[in-house]
């Protein structure tokens, strides 16, 4: 039987220079991730054309960018729904690790850069 169950931790890295997206499981359909962080970082404001990018809020805080400079407080718990061509992107201005979720559906995605 195919592994259906995933422990966040064990996927969630960290890279110094530049946040971190690593894979968790990719399927026909969709992609999920888990994203690191880290103070001082950013994921840039971009939009995917023809996908959902749904983004869950698991640790700490962080700017989210609704479009190109905009920024909205998000944190732990938080769920973000961003529907084809919505812009998004976050920056974390804190002083501890900002780690989410995301779940990219359908697949292949499209992405363009909006910075």
């Amino acid at each position: 039987m195919e592994n259906r169950l995933f422990k966040i931790n064990d996927y969630a890295k960290e890279d110094e220079k530049a946040a971190l997206k690593t894979v968790i499981k990719d399927t026909e359909k969709s992609c999920t991730v888990v994203w690191v962080v880290k103070p001082g970082q950013s994921v840039k404001c971009h939009k995917h054309p023809n996908a959902d990018d749904i983004w869950i809020v698991i640790e700490g805080e962080g700017q989210f960018h609704p479009e190109v400079g905009k920024d909205v407080l998000v944190k732990a718990g938080d769920i973000i729904v961003n529907k084809p061509g919505d812009c998004h992107g976050v920056t974390n201005n804190s002083d501890k690790d900002f780690k989410f979720l995301g779940v990219l559906t359908p697949i292949p995605a499209q992405y363009e850069a909006l910075e």
